[in-house]
């Protein structure tokens, strides 16, 4: 009779961490989809303690590790050109208190990831109508409070170069069409004006969990692939 061998915690962990970071990487999956896709790559129909799973700061660390090693050359070009973007978008949406969060600030961004903004506004009808008069055709969905509190309007649409009305905005949308060679997904999450100072200011690692404009542009002008300090 074959005796079932026990799986060591730390290197299940591991392989499943490394496994979803691969997911995140190529395909663009995001966090939850890639630990239960590769939960079930590495353990087939076994089931295992739930602290036996890593968390998503062990999946971000591989996912470091697999980009400086699969796409050290390309991955921070992406990188910086979607933060271009983050701050051309934030400039025009100033009046709504933007925030930056999500990969494109932790610095973890593929040309698979889309830019996720927050914005902390007295009405989100006011946001709305914004955009509209712009001329950006978007969508209405739900996105999850930060705080758990329901859930907040979120404004998404697909960029091609269409807004800011600018000329940096045109010029940087060929940029985008040469290197991902496809639009980026924008996403903003409209809060209320008091919810600002609730919002999580830094994560897990200690590295900041939103930026405002101004940060964000530090991170543009930074020399190479700046993290968020």
């Amino acid at each position: 009779m074959t005796r079932r061998t026990t799986p060591d915690p730390t290197r299940l962990r591991e392989e499943i961490a490394q496994a979803a970071a691969r997911m995140i990487a190529e395909d663009g999956a995001d966090y939850a989809t890639a630990k239960r896709k590769a939960t079930r790559q590495v353990l087939g129909e076994q089931r295992v303690p739930g602290e036996w799973l890593p968390d998503n700061e062990q999946v971000e660390a591989e996912v470091r590790a697999y980009q400086a090693l699969f796409h050290a050359d390309s991955q921070p070009r992406v990188l910086a050109l979607l933060r271009r973007l983050a701050v051309l978008a934030m400039e025009d949406l100033a009046p709504f208190r933007p925030y930056l969060v999500g990969a494109v600030l932790n610095g973890t961004a593929t040309e698979h990831s889309d830019i996720y903004l927050q914005c902390f506004c007295d009405s989100a009808k006011d946001a709305a109508l914004y955009l509209i008069n712009a001329g950006v055709d978007f969508e209405t969905s739900e996105s999850r409070h930060f705080g758990g509190r329901g859930e907040v309007e979120t404004l998404s649409f697909l960029w091609k170069g269409q807004w800011p009305d600018r000329r940096e905005a045109r010029l940087l949308a060929g940029e985008v069409r040469a290197e991902l060679g496809a639009p980026v997904g924008i996403h903003i999450a409209l809060y209320d004006a008091v919810d600002e100072r609730g919002a999580v200011r830094a994560d897990a690692s200690g590295r900041p969990a939103r930026a405002d404009l101004q940060a964000v542009r530090a991170l543009v002008d930074a020399p190479g692939d700046a993290d968020p300090a």
